[in-house]
């Protein structure tokens, strides 16, 4: 028999049995951690005194040769070896002779796959760390030049407050702080080394896992076989992180859509990041920010589809597990690709701060501050909502806006109207006035750009 496992077997597996148990076509993925992952293995494999020094040698050199190959493109894999771990064994005795079949005492491909995974995500997910941050730090760019700038507020999608721009954009600045947070904690969970857990049951040989974890820059080891070979569920919590990291993506992503419009017109997102119409010359499609919207579906699907696989399984390892990987590299590289878009799209944006000056001067999101300026001359809140509802009616029957009222009008409603009330209508003056922790005023906005600075780095 061909398969390095085909001992037990008298018939050659049908070609189509071939076709859907092999996983080559995307585990493939895995091939530098796969070999990472050996190298650890043989080191302590010879340490312990299983094999022999000298074989412990040559492996390690073989496998060096097999990863040199790797990073230049020359490694052809088979599906007739099924996965990445058998390629690589294969590559490894084509190179250095049967000593090559040392190489997998003392593990099993089920403890061997769950600490390519583990590795993998270690990896990526670090990338994806720094990639969070060059957003936010694009984020900050953005707003420390705008913590002037006036925008209106909007709750249902409806003009509420004048709030900062600043103020708005690092509302995403700290919902990704949060992600970091998720995504860093999820690193605990990730850094431990199933490798030693055998196909279920542990091994026999007297191997070392402390040592092959510390050699591959684990902090801990499973302490249960069976645990070891069938958890997923850091993949999952990944996939759950990266999920609201995608859902944080795509509210942004709905923004720049919104602001960039012909209807708002408060932002234009550089050219590199669009596309045009191939009927209508006219048009500037934000297809960047649409796709990053619609691609937060296919990771919501990935973290869905691994739940589904995972909700009926028997301990320990089952065949259904091997549709673990593709949600999870596709995830990966959904993740970084977005972010790797979304920093310089922000950077680059231009701001159209005349244009939002203009809106927030042409709503009635001021109203709010002339109920507070009525309580501050004694007038009980409830009483002087009823009092500027009238006006806002009123206003809105004149065609008017607050600030073109005047004095005798404002009279009509109530008396104790004063001159100040136009200061007090200013948008400016009405973010200004915001000047509780956590607010739009732009003395607020600068001390939590100072301290989004801070927890940057």
């Amino acid at each position: 028999m061909s398969k390095l496992w085909g001992g037990r077997f008298t018939k050659e597996t049908n070609k189509l049995v071939e076709e859907l148990t092999a996983s080559i076509s995307f585990d493939q993925k895995l091939a530098n951690e796969d070999i990472d992952g050996s190298l650890a293995h043989v080191q302590m494999l010879g340490e312990c005194g299983i094999i022999s020094t000298e074989d412990a040698d040559k492996i390690k050199e073989g496998l060096q040769k097999v990863k040199t190959k790797l990073e230049n493109g020359e490694l052809e894999y088979s599906v007739a070896n099924e996965d990445i771990h058998m390629n690589v064994e294969k590559f490894l005795i084509d190179e250095i002779g049967p000593v090559g079949g040392k190489l997998h005492t003392g593990r099993s491909r089920n403890d061997q796959v769950a600490t390519d995974m583990h590795l993998y995500l270690k990896n990526h997910t670090k990338d994806i760390i720094s990639l969070v941050e060059a957003v936010q730090g694009a984020i900050i760019s953005q707003a420390e030049k705008n913590i002037e700038t006036i925008i209106p507020g909007y709750t249902h999608l409806q003009r509420a407050q004048p709030v900062s721009f600043a103020h708005h954009l690092m509302a995403y600045f700290w919902m990704l702080e949060r992600d970091k947070g998720r995504l860093v904690d999820s690193l605990e969970r990730v850094n431990w080394l199933p490798l030693g857990a055998g196909a279920l049951a542990g091994t026999t040989f007297p191997i070392n896992r402390e040592r092959v974890a510390e050699l591959l820059g684990f902090e801990h080891v499973y302490p249960n076989s069976m645990d070891a070979v069938s958890d997923r569920d850091f993949i999952l919590e990944f996939l759950s992180t990266a999920s609201i990291l995608m859902m944080h993506i795509s509210r942004l992503s709905e923004e720049l859509v919104i602001w960039s419009s012909q209807e708002f017109q408060f932002v234009e997102l550089d050219d590199s990041f669009c596309t045009g119409s191939s009927i209508m010359p006219q048009k500037k499609n934000p297809d960047v920010p649409e796709l990053l919207r619609a691609k937060t579906g296919r990771v919501y699907g990935n973290l869905m589809g691994l739940l589904t696989v995972l909700k009926g399984l028997p301990l320990a390892y089952n065949k259904d597990m091997q549709e673990d990987k593709e949600g999870m590299f596709d995830t990966v590289e959904t993740l970084e690709g977005s972010l790797q878009l979304l920093a310089p799209m922000i950077e680059t944006m231009f701001v159209n701060v005349e244009n939002m000056a203009k809106a927030v001067n042409n709503d009635y999101s001021n109203a709010t501050d002339i109920a507070d300026y009525l309580v501050t001359k004694g007038l009980p809140f409830r009483d002087a909502h009823e009092v500027i509802g009238k006006i806002v009616l009123y206003a809105i029957e004149q065609k008017k806006f607050l600030l073109d009222l005047k004095m005798e009008e404002y009279e009509k409603f109530s008396s104790l109207f004063e001159e100040d009330i136009y200061k007090v209508l200013a948008p400016a003056h009405v973010m200004g006035a915001r000047n509780s922790y956590g607010g739009t005023s732009p003395v607020q906005v600068k001390e939590q750009i100072e301290l989004a600075k801070k927890n940057l780095g």
